[in-house]
């Protein structure tokens, strides 16, 4: 029997070792310095395909060829930037990108209000530097100082949440390609491979506008949302298989039409207005991605393995969606209310039941 996986997440490159490796050995294409695969391999891994007998799965399922420009950004010196919506799986795509890339997802800065430039360059052990003094065993180098050393990729989560002080601190360091430490008089210069990938939020709350300067040192790449409602559930059908496999939800995968409910109703409300374009309506404060789908159906998935037959109902859905649409308890309410009296209501049997216990939670 199997081991048991005993930590909660691993690391894309330990999840998808099988595959990585598969790419690796079937390697038949140029290998840019520093990188494990050529760029071919690394779409290949983005993307989905077979490579001999192992099957690659997608991981995003969008725009290839926006894929292909991340990628290529990746081959020269230009950090990479992807901008777009929550939920549009910049994280996600970021973190495949290096794992495919360097073999190692997992030099990440997460930018917060908190994040300080010491993050991003280096710091010391004070113990240590009280001690000794100023010396190389003394510093506590960032992920941006070690994919430097290592001529691999650093990730900066939500670069937008910094302030503006700590971001502009990537500014020579791209420019450079090199870290100057004053207290031991030395500049460490990066090793080729070395990169930055970079995701920013178009629409979090409390960002910091990234400067000009910043922003010219980024090739810049906006991942948009899915276009069509066939496409978001197979982004949602492909995430959620992926996300109960690490979990024990006791629970079947959701039903198309129990995705397609979800994905619908996320779609009205983040867009103002029904699929048909027939009849407006009220947004809601929260964004709706696709992100919070994949994250409502894996919670209706554990409410009905935990407490039901292990089949998700509208039972399970309501209570999901009621927590998920309502943000903002004043605004949220009366839009969601709204939606269920004036779109759901009148949609006819197909969701009649998905109705009433909305409509009984929401009373």
């Amino acid at each position: 029997m199997a081991k048991k996986q005993e930590v909660l997440r691993l690391p894309a490159e330990q999840l998808y070792k099988k595959e990585i490796d598969a790419l690796i050995k079937a390697e038949k294409d140029m290998v840019p310095e520093g990188w494990q695969m050529s760029p071919k391999s690394v779409l290949k891994y983005i993307t989905g395909g077979k490579v001999g007998n192992t099957v690659i799965t997608p991981k995003y399922i969008g725009n290839q060829r926006l894929v292909e420009i991340a990628i290529a950004t990746l081959v020269t010196d230009r950090a990479l930037l992807l901008i777009g919506e929550p939920g549009t799986a910049k994280s996600w795509l970021s973190e495949h990108l290096t794992a495919a890339i360097n073999g190692n997802s997992t030099q990440v800065i997460q930018g917060t209000a908190g994040t300080t430039e010491e993050q991003i360059r280096y710091s010391w052990n004070y113990a240590m530097l009280i001690s000794k003094g100023p010396s190389i065993e003394a510093m506590l180098k960032s992920p941006v100082y070690c994919a430097m050393e290592t001529g691999s990729i650093a990730r900066v989560e939500e670069i937008s949440r910094c302030a503006s002080e700590v971001q502009d601190a990537l500014i020579s360091i791209l420019s450079e390609k090199r870290i100057s430490v004053p207290e031991l008089n030395i500049e460490a210069p990066a090793k080729k491979g070395f990169s930055i990938i970079a995701t920013a939020n178009t629409r979090d709350k409390g960002v910091n506008e990234m400067s000009a300067a910043l922003k010219r040192r980024f090739n810049i790449v906006v991942l948009p949302a899915p276009a069509s409602l066939s496409a978001e559930m197979d982004i949602v059908k492909t995430r959620v298989a992926q996300l109960s496999e690490n979990l024990d939800l006791n629970a079947a995968l959701p039903e198309d039409e129990v995705i397609e409910k979800v994905c619908t109703i996320f779609r009205e409300l983040r867009t103002g207005m029904t699929l048909d374009k027939k009849q407006k309506l009220k947004t809601t404060t929260g964004v709706l991605s696709t992100a919070e789908a994949i994250s409502l159906l894996a919670n209706s998935m554990a409410l009905a393995g935990s407490f039901g037959d292990g089949v998700i109902t509208d039972y399970d859905l309501a209570a999901g969606l009621e927590g998920a649409i309502v943000k903002d308890e004043e605004r949220d309410q009366v839009a969601w209310k709204e939606y269920l009296e004036n779109v759901l209501k009148k949609r006819g049997s197909r969701w009649a039941g998905l109705y009433k216990e909305c409509r009984e939670f929401h009373s």
